[in-house]
């Protein structure tokens, strides 16, 4: 299509945006340079829609049996016919791509788009054999720990159908929880596999960072985006991190090679001598609920009496990793996925050209229903960033390194470290109206222990503890970068001494709701 030509008043303006002190014939100048330049764009477009795919055309529906709100879409997507996920049925978060099927993001901002690729972690499920059966209703642009800001509907925990099923991968961790998928793919910046694992009593693995590709997914800031398994067991979970780990070339955010490695293999070698280390900063927080601390230990007294030891480490330095976590989730985010569209520029990886116009008009137009959590990106971010130029997010990342040296100094003496998923358990639903303070505390007071690794990249697994009031809980294990095997092994000695995790028990119906 053409590119109509700007005129003065629009040059004028962004001669302002950028205070160049134009004078009003040196705008007229610039209007037919500036024009000139259009040339270039036009044909990048004819190139790339000559190039471009099309979407395929597969079925899918609105879902007829939702009790849980958890599906956006349901299809029946038949992977190979041979492979280690054959008879899997899969639900995939609702931030990633799967080619002809509608994808909203659980946002208003992202509904009508139909992706045209496959993200790498669909292709590489469907190769592994496994069958996916829908789109898992996200959070609105995945910018929630709890599920009450996702669109078109909230996402009840299959536990207590009062309480909140956390996020923002909400409809993945309750997909699973409650066995109407075997395996769920989920997202996670600041924990959202781990909290909605915690919440609703699954497992949840977020890789090291850069492990699983990203590629076809709605980014949220580059250097904390992550993808992972969302299981009922551990050993599902090893299944599926190795159908869908390794480097596609596609994603910047990976190293150039990673080697293969069979993670369900490697769950048969002993844990027995393994070290663990109890990170001391993981425990009493502020609003702890009794009784999760106390759960946490507990399990760790359960993998003592499997042969390992395991002792109090103190690392400082996560006291401060929030903050640290703060500033590049809210002016990165800010930076990448609002004001950039969700893509941003200046990277190397594989875009989504129809995905970026499509939520960069509804964006704008639609903005007024974006949930209050992404909001608070925008003016949070917004403000530093116009405020320092970007200092302080370049200082965040620069402490990034210093918090990444402190966790591996700590695992130089321990071969993993732990502490709760989640202070608390799920929480009640705030009623309609509640005031913003109270609305933040719900949407975003949890990530505390999950959110520091995000930032610093290690591999991070959330596995039911007992339960807790009768609503499970989360253990977290944390393993050196790279070494997801040896956090999966101690995850699956602690479920198999425990003779599986608690077993989910049909909630109230929505008619009894609290």
């Amino acid at each position: 299509m053409s590119i109509p030509s700007p005129d003065s008043t629009r040059l004028a303006d962004l001669d302002a945006h950028y205070n160049y002190g134009l004078s009003a014939a040196e705008i007229d100048e610039y209007v037919l340079a500036v024009t000139a330049t259009l040339a270039s764009s036009e044909r990048v477009e004819e190139l790339y829609n000559e190039t471009a795919p099309t979407a395929p055309g597969r079925a899918w529906s609105e879902p007829s049996d939702n009790p849980l709100g958890a599906w956006y879409v349901t299809t029946e997507i038949e992977g190979a016919a041979n492979g280690p996920l054959v008879g899997k049925t899969v639900a995939i978060k609702d931030n990633i791509s799967v080619a002809g099927v509608p994808m909203m993001n659980g946002s208003r901002t992202v509904e009508g788009h139909i992706p045209r690729r496959d993200a790498t972690v669909v292709t590489r499920l469907l190769a592994a054999g496994a069958t996916i059966t829908g789109k898992a209703v996200c959070e609105d642009l995945c910018f929630s720990g709890s599920s009450m800001t996702s669109q078109p509907r909230r996402v009840l925990n299959p536990w207590d159908h009062s309480r909140n099923a956390g996020g923002s991968s909400s409809g993945s961790a309750a997909l699973v929880a409650s066995g109407a998928v075997d395996l769920a793919v989920g997202g996670d910046q600041g924990g959202s596999v781990r909290i909605p694992s915690s919440f609703c009593g699954c497992v949840g693995h977020k890789p090291t960072y850069g492990l699983v590709p990203y590629t076809g997914a709605f980014p949220i800031e580059q250097t904390i985006d992550h993808l992972g398994p969302m299981t009922r067991t551990v050993h599902d979970a090893a299944s599926m991190l190795t159908a869908i780990a390794g480097v596609d070339g596609l994603d910047p955010r990976q190293p150039d090679t990673t080697p293969f490695i069979d993670y369900v293999g490697d769950l048969n070698e002993s844990t027995a001598g393994l070290k663990i280390g109890i990170v001391g900063e993981g425990f009493g927080a502020l609003n702890t609920e009794t009784g999760i601390d106390e759960a946490v230990l507990a399990a760790v007294d359960v993998l003592r009496g499997e042969g390992m030891t395991a002792d109090n480490v103190s690392i400082p330095w996560h006291s401060d990793a929030l903050a640290v976590w703060n500033v590049i989730g809210t002016e990165g985010a800010a930076f990448q996925m609002l004001d950039g569209n969700g893509y941003g520029m200046n990277s190397q990886g594989e875009y989504d050209p129809e995905l970026i116009a499509h939520y960069a008009a509804n964006r704008i137009t639609h903005g007024a229903k974006l949930s209050k959590s992404v909001k608070l990106v925008g003016l949070s971010g917004r403000y530093t960033f116009e405020l320092g130029g970007g200092k302080y997010y370049a200082m965040a990342r620069n402490l990034a390194l210093e918090l990444r040296k402190a966790y591996d100094q700590a695992l130089a003496e321990y071969d993993v470290l732990v502490m709760p998923t989640v202070p608390y358990t799920a929480r009640k639903f705030l009623p309609e109206g509640a005031p913003l303070a109270d609305f933040l505390n719900v949407a975003l007071g949890m990530v505390g222990n999950c959110a520091p690794f995000d930032v610093s990249g290690h591999p991070a697994c959330s596995v039911p503890t007992e339960l807790v009031d009768g609503r499970p809980a989360g253990l977290m294990i944390i393993g050196k970068r790279f070494d997801d095997s040896t956090v999966l092994r101690v995850a699956n000695t602690y479920e198999q001494a425990r003779g599986g995790f608690p077993t989910f028990k049909p909630a109230q119906t929505v008619g009894e709701m609290a």
